[in-house]
């Protein structure tokens, strides 16, 4: 499994070495966390990750809560729990929540190698890239691609471009974004969201022959 990245995160020493170990022995290379810090979304900007092996009892935070909120950052990277929450409502709860599998602890060393093959085959295609005519999205490290060249944006202008960019040839109104792409910002005016997408055209269209977003009087905008 040539250039084939785990993140793990898992709190127990034992077990994330025992992890680690046995993934690198297989190919596999590895990043590993005790908990879900900050230094984890540094990861997830920097590398390209093919999987994650998430405990679910975390210090701090629940996993399924974890990797709720990196999926919504737009990070659609495959997980696989690996949990002491054994329980059949807390199996069905992970693959509620994101799971692409669930493996119970103690667990035995060949069966989640085998699975973790098995997950990273069956996603692998699909987790590198999105392509909308010439625009590119690479969610492993949040990056914008127009025609192969990399397009510098803010995290506010990224979270704005994806939206339009998971929504395509949908009208999106202004209230919309700012629910959205805002969230809990004391900036929630409405006027913000207009400056917001001008200046995004101005870095992915800057001589305005392409009209990757649409403006709609009076209603939001489209990307289309």
């Amino acid at each position: 499994m040539n250039n084939t990245t785990v993140l793990i995160i898992e709190d127990e020493v034992d077990i994330l070495e025992l992890l680690e170990y046995t993934l690198q022995k297989e190919g596999f290379e590895t990043i590993g966390f005790l908990n879900a810090s900050d230094k984890v979304y540094e990861v997830l900007n920097e590398e390209e990750i093919d999987l994650i092996l998430m405990d679910r009892n975390l210090p701090g935070i629940e996993g399924t809560s974890f990797i709720n909120d990196i999926k919504n950052k737009g990070y659609n990277i495959p997980v696989i729990y690996v949990s002491a929450k054994d329980q059949d409502e807390d199996i069905l709860e992970g693959f509620d929540k994101h799971a692409d599998d669930y493996i119970t602890k103690p667990f035995n060393l060949k069966e989640l190698i085998a699975r973790v093959k098995a997950v990273i085959k069956r996603t692998k295609k699909d987790i590198e890239i999105e392509k909308i005519k010439d625009v590119t999205y690479k969610r492993s490290s949040k990056s914008f691609f127009i025609n192969e060249s990399k397009i510098d944006l803010t995290t506010l202008e990224h979270d704005l471009f994806l939206e339009f960019f998971k929504n395509k040839d949908i009208l999106l109104s202004r209230e919309y974004l700012l629910d959205t792409v805002w969230e809990d910002s004391l900036e929630k005016k409405l006027k913000t969201v207009n400056v917001a997408v001008k200046r995004l055209k101005s870095k992915i269209d800057p001589k305005g022959d392409k009209k990757y977003i649409k403006s709609v009087r009076g209603e939001g905008y489209m990307f289309c």
